[in-house]
């Protein structure tokens, strides 16, 4: 099942990325070997690789989803350099495999780590990851999870049109398993430090339409020939609460590094 069907387009536009206060913290993490090597696992359209270009020099970017990839294609290749190299892979973190000996210093897992197999993934990574590399685990509040008044008041929509349980494309969103601290603690990077990135952002209504069609909770299809009417009615609720046509919010990035024990400390 393809939970994203559909949501390429909106992703691209109004999926915030990552702040710069989280890619200094991956670059700082990140040992400084040359060629410098990043895999960006759930790419998605490149939101995470596009931030962190500047800080590597040999880029993967992997995605199950090749409407993604495509969107991925067209962010990264405008902005990349001959310094750079890139490269776009189609498959599923859990089966993909770089060429032989590439060997990756960051492995990022940007809101895509609940989606995983996760202990399966983490194996495959501890066959092909640099002895001192790192994978990086992060994500924010999605809107459905978030608690602010507004952002409640969008939630309720949703839930008046699509029920009360969390989609997932055409299926339902299932309860995570353990922490994913612990996961990464019973994987071979069992070194795991955890970091709190804050951010605040500012969304017009028509924003935040735009991020609920970029979600698999939300997605356009679900909606069926109602999408005209839960448009009006996301407008209506929201606009009881926008201040001169912003709406303010405050997430946070939750950041886990993780490295092998006996792996040094990034710089």
């Amino acid at each position: 099942m393809n939970a994203f069907a559909g949501t390429s387009d909106y992703y691209r536009r109004f999926r915030p990325g990552i702040p710069i206060a989280l890619a200094a913290l991956l670059d700082q993490a990140a040992p400084t070997d040359s060629p410098r090597r990043l895999l960006d696992i759930g790419t998605g359209p490149g939101l995470v690789a596009h931030t962190l270009l500047r800080h590597f020099d040999d880029l993967i970017a992997v995605d199950a989803d090749a409407e993604m990839l495509t969107e991925a294609e067209a962010m990264l290749r405008a902005t990349i350099d001959t310094a750079h190299r890139l490269h776009l892979r189609h498959a599923l973190a859990e089966d993909f495999l770089p060429p032989e000996g590439w060997q990756p210093h960051l492995v990022t897992c940007g809101r895509v780590f609940h989606w995983l197999d996760q202990p399966r993934f983490l194996d495959r990574v501890s066959e092909y990851m640099a002895p001192d590399g790192v994978v990086a685990v992060f994500s924010d509040r999605s809107l459905w999870t978030a608690d602010s008044p507004w952002q409640q008041a969008v939630r309720e929509v949703v839930q008046d049109f699509l029920g009360e349980q969390r989609r997932a494309g055409d299926g339902v969103f299932s309860a995570q398993g353990p922490p994913y601290e612990e996961v990464l603690r019973a994987s071979a990077f069992s070194h795991v430090t955890s970091t709190v990135v804050p951010v605040r952002r500012q969304w017009k209504i028509s924003q935040v339409l735009g991020y609920l069609y970029s979600t698999s909770f939300a997605a356009p299809h679900l909606f069926a020939d109602r999408r005209d009417a839960f448009e009006l009615a996301v407008t209506n609720a929201l606009t009881l609460f926008a201040e001169s046509g912003a709406l303010t919010e405050d997430n946070a990035f939750t950041v886990l590094t993780a490295r092998r024990p006996s792996a040094p400390e990034g710089r």
